[in-house]
């Protein structure tokens, strides 16, 4: 079962996956910095059956969330080990790849951009915009000013050393700037030719109205999960009145779906997990106890518990497109393989039956507009 970056390893664990690592990605050779392990070939060059739509725009059905590569739950992965993984991660049929500027901050456009070369046609490379991150390199302020997205377009396809990008989002709503410069800004980038698609995170219902009046939006981005609900009473059916793609962050709970945390689970030094209300000491016994409900119906389908959370979002809408991250070759297929899993009624009122047993709330409060 996979524990979505997120999730540290036990010492054993850490040695089957090294092990696993090594039959996947070949012998190590000598490489030079930021140069791609090779990569054996894959036991299916597509193991998700079939692939979904972001409005207009076809993606795998299950993308990759790319901001554990360079950090977020501890210490940034070795380089080559993570370029290696986003090529496997191709081999086996994702084609979405979730960044950000603010991500590193820069380094994981780098890492991308270096991962993509001799791919890059076969890949949607997703980016973001929208903060201020100043002099020490880190998100001090929102910023869409239309010409602050022009030069941060700029610097990120220098960063993934390519002509365009196929899906920028606004990264968070500017409340200084009128959702409708924005979009304007990134319509006149999309002439151009330099970004294909727009996207929005977090952003109100109203922003997304008024967005797609202007240019027409083709993914919302926000956090959902089994553990945080709301998207289905609001946003769901928008995006599907709208024929706007949904691609859930946080889709595995900080690794709590995927049985990533236990009662005693410690979370060491720069982990972004020790902030989060829903795995302290309060929130947690609650949240595992909901999380042992779903292992029978995992169980029953002979499927992990990611695989099963997954699952249980897609069902949820055919334009819902999840983006799990992780560092791990074992967990990458574990949750490439939530793609092929199919939930039938007697699931999703067992399902049900569980969800009412948990309160419905975010892993990170305050993140949207209002």
């Amino acid at each position: 079962m996979i524990r979505n970056p997120e999730q540290p390893d036990s010492p054993d664990r850490r040695q089957l996956l090294l092990g696993v690592a090594a039959l996947s990605f070949g012998a190590a050779l000598p490489l030079s910095a930021g140069q791609a392990r090779p990569v054996s070939a894959p036991p299916a060059r597509d193991m998700q059956k079939g692939k979904r739509r972001l409005g207009k725009l076809e993606v795998s059905r299950v993308g990759m969330g790319c901001q554990v590569l360079t950090g977020l739950y501890g210490p940034a992965k070795d380089r080559r080990e993570m370029i290696a993984l986003v090529r496997a991660a191709h081999d086996r049929g994702v084609t979405l790849f979730d960044s950000a500027e603010a991500y590193g901050p820069y380094t994981n456009e780098e890492l991308l951009g270096e991962a993509f070369k001799g791919i890059r046609d076969e890949v949607i490379v997703s980016t973001k915009f929208g903060w201020d991150l100043g002099r020490a390199n880190r998100p001090s302020r929102r910023d869409s000013r239309p010409e602050h997205i022009r030069q941060v377009v700029e610097d990120s396809l220098r960063r993934f050393q390519t002509d365009r990008i196929d899906l920028l989002y606004q990264h968070r709503p500017d409340p200084d700037v009128p959702v409708e410069d924005v979009a304007g800004a990134v319509r006149d980038l999309i002439a151009e030719g330099k970004v294909l698609h727009f996207g929005l995170s977090e952003p109100s219902i109203a922003m997304i109205r008024r967005a797609h009046a202007i240019q027409p939006v083709t993914a919302v981005q926000n956090e959902y999960s089994m553990m945080w609900r709301g998207p289905e009473q609001d946003v769901i059916p928008v995006l599907r009145e709208l024929d706007i793609g949904f691609v859930p962050f946080t889709p595995l709970a900080a690794g709590l779906l995927a049985g990533a945390v236990a009662s005693d689970t410690a979370f060491g030094e720069g982990d972004a997990r020790r902030r989060l209300a829903r795995l302290g000491p309060e929130q947690r016994p609650g949240n595992l106890a909901f999380v042992e409900r779903l292992r029978p119906i995992a169980a029953a389908k002979s499927i992990t518990l990611s695989q099963l959370s997954l699952a249980y979002l897609m069902d949820q809408y055919a334009g819902v497109v999840p983006i799990p991250g992780t560092t791990q070759l074992a967990h990458l297929e574990d949750n490439i393989g939530a793609g092929a899993v199919a939930l039938d009624d007697r699931d999703r009122a067992q399902i049900a039956d569980a969800l009412a047993s948990v309160e419905s709330s975010r892993m990170y409060p305050g993140q949207g507009a209002s």
